[in-house]
């Protein structure tokens, strides 16, 4: 599927991870957090295109991309590629810049596998962050994550490989064991080399129930990339920020349950945070777009505070 780019110019408290409670549900509105209830963001019926959000069967022309898109992916995302990715880009060596310089460079992407909207993907980004700011204005670890957790995009731009949409965007799942059927347009798995070696073919395939998200090797894509660039840099977000970089995209887990046997207790502290920050990423998409001028000196403030003033990518 061709990239699209679109030509268009730029546009509080520490986190404690004994404060979260076990009552964070993921499909509700109202969370728990801290002892607080916090129901301040209500998520609309539909996008922008005036479809459910995330419906992935709706007719429309998007959608038949879409599905086209879930094809690719689902046939090349092997344990094999997933492998010669991760070495390729765990080098950090194709370039050298701010996290705010990368959000400006993102602002030349359109997420094809995105069902809900075609805005440049720095719209989304901030659209994310200042609603989870406005409900949760101590959590400023949170706020930044939202910012940044889509930054690894950036693949999809020459300097960056220039990967196909498959290999950056698009729902994330496990390789190297069984594809659950969880897994958004399942059908197309059938044509995955991966599907005929045994080793693969089982629930918990080259894995160990409970061995740990860590572990396991993810189809590759933006998250993968954006948290590998986040930890060699030295990044100081508290775990449950780079969960969500990393896990944000994966909804057979945290939208179905899928997968979850092979999580620890850690992973499944992370996913409580993951399950707040997630309602904001998929339903703050909106055409009113954010005055990007306005929050900048914000957003630089805790640039500075939790990363170095430039990174490796």
């Amino acid at each position: 599927m061709a990239t699209t780019l679109v030509d268009q110019s730029a546009l509080g408290s520490q986190f404690d991870e004994k404060n979260v409670h076990n009552n964070v549900t993921k499909d509700t509105n109202e969370v728990t957090l801290n002892g607080v209830s916090h129901n301040g963001f209500t998520a609309p019926e539909i996008n922008s295109f005036g479809h459910s959000f995330r419906a992935y069967d709706a007719e429309s022309e998007r959608q038949k991309g879409v599905e086209e898109f879930y094809r690719l992916q689902h046939i090349n995302q092997t344990y094999d590629f997933v492998k010669k990715m991760r070495e390729n880009y765990e080098k950090l060596n194709r370039a050298e810049m701010s996290i705010w310089e990368c959000c400006e460079l993102l602002n030349q992407v359109v997420d094809d596998s995105d069902p809900d909207l075609d805005e440049p993907q720095i719209q989304h980004l901030l659209q994310s962050a200042e609603a989870i700011r406005k409900d949760y204005p101590n959590e400023d670890w949170l706020h930044l994550t939202a910012l940044i957790h889509d930054l690894g995009k950036i693949l999809l731009l020459p300097q960056f490989g220039e990967l196909p949409q498959w290999a950056v965007v698009g729902d994330t799942f496990p390789v190297g064991c069984a594809f659950d059927e969880a897994n958004i347009h399942h059908k197309y798995f059938k044509e995955n080399p991966d599907i005929k070696n045994p080793a693969y073919s089982t629930k918990d395939g080259i894995y160990t129930n409970g061995c740990g998200l860590e572990n396991v090797m993810m189809s590759w894509g933006h998250d993968d990339y954006m948290y590998l660039v986040a930890k060699e840099n030295g990044c100081t977000l508290p775990s449950a920020g780079l969960f969500i970089i990393r896990y944000h995209s994966f909804y057979p887990l945290h939208k179905e349950g899928a997968y979850s046997h092979l999580m620890n207790d850690e992973d499944r502290e992370n996913l409580k945070w993951l399950h707040i920050f997630n309602k904001y990423d998929l339903y703050s998409k909106s055409k009113v777009l954010v005055d990007v001028e306005k929050v900048k000196p914000y957003y630089q403030s805790l640039i500075e505070k939790y990363f170095p003033a430039k990174l490796k990518w």
